[in-house]
């Protein structure tokens, strides 16, 4: 059992990893021994990629075994620039600074096919003495059968190279907007790539990734197939991310361990998202990281269980803290409905929220729904004052305002006015889709950068829901808990959701040990109370978690447990898509 004794931190692994099946290397001798070996002439990779590291690590190699051999970039059969804006203008919104439309368009686009074909010319007809070498996004494009080498670049380390000048959209030119390289990295870049790499994922022998300039971390096809196996009938935990905000607090720096402490506060901790986060593999000290979505891309079936037909490869649910302690209100806010995210943004759901209370203090507060007086042309005619005068608006005469309570789950359906107030710690549990937050008001203050916050006020009234307002709030967006025991030391509670969020939420509290079932659907848990859970899967596997962790077992695991290793009662809160037997 571990100590009783409160701490000011928690344990909290920022680094979690997964058992490699089979092994890891490090060392470009070994990669350009499998190169040869499996006649590999095409290496692709993702935006962002410093392709002049690997490509003279690799060539030195070649050198060193008395070894020809010439690299060719991809990046020489691209259309002009000017063509491929026009081919991705119509996804990027014109002048929104935030929004665009997810592309549907494909990687070989972007090429030139006359320069293509002329590459697939010198890549068949190679001199017998020469070994010749494609890299770059589109050089999978090449030949349609053949083995291929691809390094991934985690996104959020892509994020960290574009702010510091050393990353910009793929084809393009350097760019200064931040915020417009983000939107394309959003509903273009990622889209068109992440599709490519989807289709040739079958083909790749070699996947490395590019987290670090001074290493190039690789696996097998066959390995990383074999752990992609094992993770989707067991369990996994992705790597978390945090942000600084201006609404930003401080819980995070105070109590989590591991994280960088530099920066002025912690808005966001992205736990569980699948654009965002990547998953660590580790075998004998080395780590290599792939992104969340190469694991949907292979194993859909065995995450997803019942719910993969509606889903395909998109993971639906995300978990996510909001810390506002010793920091601000989050801006006034609602989220699109299911055809506005579909029409405007391409997005296949919508982005239905709840707020779960994991810790708060003082007088914090949840802005829930409307006043029951809400008059909403004078409600927009006082924001529309407030942007343009830079006046504050006393907003509770117009949004309503709960005492949040800790282990409360607070509904947001699409189109529901809300915010979380200073001094909470939410776990935001929420369908997948986390960009579209039209903000109303903002509180009259600067970003980060010192410039004006961004508002959506006319896309926040094209989604409001007015008579989400008064008792109806109180009575449909306060999730009632409804207790089962389960024995003499456990429960389990269910945390209703609205009718209109897909996922449900319930909780487990046990002294010792509880058994699950997951009946075709993933779960995706958080020790919200307690010091840690130890993990057993149905196939053996066990693995130990600690408070604040998020972590899933796919639909295929069947069954598992949760041993309670701390001395107080262990709180695990679960959701899953609606509709399983459970």
């Amino acid at each position: 059992m571990y100590s009783n004794t409160q701490t000011t931190s928690f344990q909290y692994n920022i680094l979690p990893t997964f058992p490699v099946q089979g092994k890891l290397s490090n060392s470009y001798h070994e990669l350009v021994d499998h190169l040869i070996e499996h006649d590999i002439h095409c290496i692709d990779g993702f935006v962002g990629i410093n392709w002049e590291i690997p490509v003279a690590q690799i060539q030195q190699e070649f050198v060193k075994r008395g070894l020809t051999v010439r690299f060719v970039s991809m990046e020489t059969a691209f259309l002009p620039e000017s063509s491929i804006q026009e081919k991705v203008a119509p996804y990027l919104g014109g002048n929104d600074p935030l929004f665009g439309k997810k592309a549907p368009l494909q990687l070989a686009a972007y090429f030139d096919t006359v320069k293509l074909a002329a590459f697939e010319e010198i890549l068949n007809n190679t001199a017998a003495d020469e070994y010749i070498i494609f890299y770059g996004p589109g050089a999978a494009l090449l030949d349609n059968s053949s083995k291929v080498m691809y390094i991934d670049l985690p996104k959020n380390v892509l994020i960290q190279r574009m702010r510091a000048g050393q990353a910009w959209n793929l084809a393009c030119a350097k760019q200064t907007s931040q915020k417009e390289l983000y939107k394309r990295y959003y509903f273009v870049d990622w889209e068109l790539l992440n599709r490519h790499k989807r289709t040739i994922l079958p083909r790749v022998e070699i996947l490395a990734d590019q987290l670090s300039l001074e290493n190039l971390p690789w696996i097998s096809g066959n390995d990383l197939k074999e752990t992609l196996h094992a993770m989707s009938e067991n369990y996994f935990r992705v790597r978390p991310t945090f942000e600084p905000g201006v609404w930003g607090g401080q819980w995070m720096k105070e109590h989590l361990t591991g994280i960088d402490q530099q920066a002025k506060n912690y808005a966001w901790s992205f736990e569980m998202i699948v654009p965002e986060n990547g998953i660590l593999l580790e075998s004998n000290g080395q780590v290599l990281e792939i992104s969340f979505d190469q694991l949907m891309f292979q194993e859909s079936s065995n995450i997803l269980g019942t719910a993969q037909p509606r889903f395909d490869v998109e993971f639906p649910i995300r978990f996510n803290f909001l810390d506002t302690f010793d920091g601000g209100n989050l801006s006034i806010q609602c989220h699109p409905s299911p055809s506005y995210a579909k029409t405007e943004f391409g997005e296949n759901f919508t982005q239905d929220e709840s707020y779960y209370i994991v810790d708060r203090k003082g007088d914090a507060q949840v802005y829930l729904g409307f006043q029951e007086d809400i008059d909403a042309d004078q409600f927009r005619t006082v924001l529309e004052q407030s942007f343009h005068t830079g006046e504050p608006i006393a907003i509770d005469k117009y949004v309503q305002k709960f005492d949040s309570q800790k282990h409360q789950l607070y509904l947001i359906p699409h189109g529901t006015v809300h915010s979380s107030g200073t001094n909470n710690l939410v776990l935001e549990i929420s369908a997948t889709p986390y960009n579209y937050t039209f903000k109303m008001y903002d509180w009259v203050r600067p970003d980060l950068d010192g410039k004006p916050r961004p508002l959506n006020i006319d896309r926040a009234f094209s989604n409001l829901n007015f008579n989400r307002k008064g008792e109806v709030v109180k009575n449909t967006l306060l999730s009632q808990p409804q207790i089962d025991v389960l024995d003499t030391q456990s429960i389990k509670v269910h945390l209703p959701t609205h009718e209109d969020h897909f996922y449900d939420v319930f909780r487990y509290e046990f002294e010792d040990e509880v058994r699950i079932e997951t009946k075709g659907q993933c779960h995706i848990m958080m020790l919200v109370e307690g010091e840690a859970v130890e993990l057993t899967t149905a196939n053996g596997m066990k693995r130990i978690f600690h408070y604040a962790e998020t972590f899933a077992v796919p639909a295929a695991a069947k069954s598992y447990s949760l041993r309670n290793l701390g001395a107080s009662q262990a709180k695990v809160i679960q959701s899953f898509v609606k509709d399983s037997k459970c």
